[in-house]
């Protein structure tokens, strides 16, 4: 009697192993597939030069405030820079022209010093150090990673994150005297 409850309990104890590194086999991948972006999943987005190497990455989380974006690139020109988000989800180098304008589904003007402003995507500049790195995060209060909702990022064509050769001035129109665009990044549904 006490070998078929040692049996018994050894078979028990070996199915409901089995099952346990099944679901550990499984289950993450099947998980992992059936996860959408959501407001509250974090979009990891490549940034790439005018040469389409990529040079860091921007992480972009939903938040009660707005977008948090974390930035950390590098390989950049020090100084001030202007960080803009734009209006369409294509970086083609090597002038990214591709993102479009900057976003602004208000059709306000440019710039947080300008009276007739600012664009939803206008950001504050950002300071790269004389080792050409960056490590920021900006809060953009504008904007969400909602899908279907007004002012989202994450709309059919998507978005980009853009940074200018130059600061940004803060209330000139369309883009801050901003200069060229320099590094991009797309944000999308993927």
């Amino acid at each position: 009697m006490k070998k078929a409850i040692m049996f018994t309990t050894t078979l028990m104890f070996a199915v409901a192993l089995t099952g346990c590194a099944s679901d550990k086999e499984v289950n993450p991948l099947h998980q992992e597939e059936a996860i959408p972006v959501t407001s509250h999943t974090p979009i990891d987005v490549n940034m790439v030069n005018t040469e389409g190497v990529k040079v860091g990455t921007a992480t972009l989380t939903e938040t009660t405030e707005g977008v948090k974006i974390h930035l950390e690139a590098e390989g950049l020109e020090p100084g001030t820079k202007a960080i803009h988000l734009h209006e369409t989800g294509k970086c083609e180098a090597p002038d990214f022209k591709s993102a479009g304008a900057h976003y602004n589904p208000g059709q306000r003007e440019h710039g947080f010093d300008n009276p007739k402003g600012f664009h939803a995507g206008d950001l504050p500049n950002i300071e790269v150090t004389e080792k050409g790195t960056v490590n920021v995060e900006i809060t953009a209060t504008n904007v969400n990673l909602k899908q279907g909702e007004k002012n989202t990022l994450l709309d059919e064509d998507g978005s980009a994150i853009v940074i200018h050769a130059q600061p940004d001035d803060y209330k000139t129109n369309p883009a801050g005297n901003a200069g060229d665009r320099i590094v991009c990044g797309v944000i999308s549904k993927k």
